[in-house]
């Protein structure tokens, strides 16, 4: 258990998060506006409120946590969709 904790679950997560990135610029190179994946997570986060398990415990990050990281990433993302248009 301390090894799925302490180990596989983080892992788990970097790798949703990756995937999110690369879902972004995917999404803006197909001309779609990258922007519109925080109004997904936001409507995810409201839905998910309360059910959610803790943070340590999920193997995927919180809505809330990839609703900062989009934004982070966002202006990035954004460039590749100017640039397809």
């Amino acid at each position: 258990m301390g090894a799925q904790l302490g180990v596989e679950l983080p892992f788990s997560r970097q790798q949703e998060s990756e995937a999110d990135h690369i879902g972004l610029v995917l999404m803006a190179k197909a001309g779609y506006d990258p922007a519109r994946a925080v109004d997904f997570w936001q409507r995810m986060a409201a839905y998910g409120q309360g059910k959610e398990p803790p943070a340590f415990l999920s193997d995927h990050p919180s809505s809330a946590d990839r609703v900062a990281a989009i934004k982070r990433e966002l202006p990035k993302a954004k460039a590749s969709f100017v640039a397809h248009q």
